[in-house]
């Protein structure tokens, strides 16, 4: 017998929480400068309770050919992949309109 959701009451299989969830949230991407002048794409925004995060940063490290981590409720990826982290983000469910891609003012 298949676990049921908690949430939803449904049969593991067939539980849209994740999905809902994915709809619902309101993601920013952007850009920090780490150590050494390093570019890192930050990803905020992601609730933890309703998506796995760790899978999530798996997954796109995987896709992006980068390191990266998930600590305090964000992602940080090595590199500057705002618009492939779009791509993907839009490929694995989430909607358009809830990703946001502030850019950052350029040094001198």
């Amino acid at each position: 017998m298949s676990e049921i959701c908690s949430t939803c009451g449904l049969p593991k299989e067939l539980c849209v929480c994740e999905t809902i969830a994915k709809e619902s949230q309101e993601i920013t991407l952007s850009i920090e400068n780490k150590k050494f002048g390093k570019a890192y794409t930050v990803i905020r925004g992601i609730d933890e309770k309703e998506i796995d995060i760790s899978d999530l940063t798996k997954k796109l490290k995987s896709k992006l050919a980068c390191g990266g981590t998930a600590k305090e409720g964000k992602i940080e990826l090595q590199g500057n992949h705002l618009q492939k982290t779009k791509e993907m983000l839009l490929e694995l469910g989430f909607s358009p309109d809830t990703i946001v891609i502030k850019q950052q003012a350029r040094r001198r």
